[in-house]
């Protein structure tokens, strides 16, 4: 009576964890486990220099993009996870991708080919700021939950809980395939971006300064070299640029676009300091 009880029981916290398991906003890891994902992803990126070589060029820039941009996001009082979460910046040689991406556990990519399309350190914030909500947010373990989370809880229940976070990873590894966001991601991780540069010197809407650019070079529309990436990963841009309009205006700030100068924008600095460094090398 005792075993059927007992297994009755499994049985239960079965159909409730499977029953949870189909809520897409459900993450079955822990903060910790992001973190042991992204140093596992950061391996595999490291360990592929064919496929994502590291810019070694010049340091200067990466240091530069480090301290002056990337450090003052994650200092904003509403990244929560700062504590836990190993950011880390780094920037991928590859001229031909406009494209910056996120691990989970604060692990953040920036392709070279974005960086010289980029002409403001506002532009830039942006983009970091969306990559760090991402992080913050949790969507690749929520995509991972998703994609794996019924067989890992019903090993749970069994008693069985073998390390699978390289298995994981490997399986998932090719193409980066977890970083094909859903449109709530996108939405939710421009809202984010939005309110953390909001406490920093830079423009609170350039989030949308990207997109404004890509659509008036006609790139949206045509896709072509560096930009199938980004669409296949980013869906919807130019909605997403009304999306932040409708914030500003919401919050009684001026509404600027990615041609704008003076306050927030520091294109002069973006100039000097990383798009000609990059441009030499």
């Amino acid at each position: 009576m005792k075993k059927f009880i007992k297994k009755k029981k499994f049985i239960g916290i079965f159909i409730v964890l499977f029953l949870a398991a189909c809520s897409q906003a459900l993450n079955i890891y822990s903060d910790n486990d992001d973190v042991q994902f992204g140093m596992q992803f950061d391996k595999e990126i490291r360990n592929n220099p064919k496929e994502y070589p590291i810019y070694k060029k010049n340091p200067a820039v990466r240091d530069y993009i480090d301290k002056r941009i990337f450090q003052e996001i994650i200092n904003s009082p509403e990244v929560k996870k700062k504590q836990t979460y190993k950011y880390q910046l780094e920037i991928v040689d590859n001229d031909s991708i406009l494209n910056a991406f996120a691990l989970p556990g604060g692990f953040v990519y920036v392709y070279t080919g974005l960086l010289k399309y980029l002409d403001s350190e506002a532009a830039l914030a942006g983009v970091l700021g969306h990559e760090i909500a991402h992080a913050e947010r949790r969507h690749a373990t929520q995509r991972i939950t998703k994609a794996y989370g019924i067989q890992i809880l019903s090993s749970l229940v069994l008693g069985e809980n073998p390390s699978q976070t390289a298995q994981i990873v490997s399986n998932l590894f090719s193409g980066l395939a977890l970083l094909a966001n859903s449109r709530s991601d996108e939405a939710e991780s421009d809202q984010y971006s939005f309110k953390y540069l909001q406490s920093t010197r830079f423009y609170p809407g350039s989030v949308k300064f990207f997109f404004e650019k890509l659509r008036d070079d006609g790139k949206v529309a045509k896709g072509g070299q560096g930009i199938a990436l980004f669409l296949s990963t980013h869906p919807d841009p130019i909605s997403r640029i009304d999306e932040t309009n409708k914030r500003l205006e919401q919050a009684n700030i001026e509404i600027k676009d990615y041609k704008a100068t003076g306050n927030g924008i520091f294109k002069d600095e973006y100039r000097k300091n990383i798009l000609e460094p990059l441009l030499r090398n």
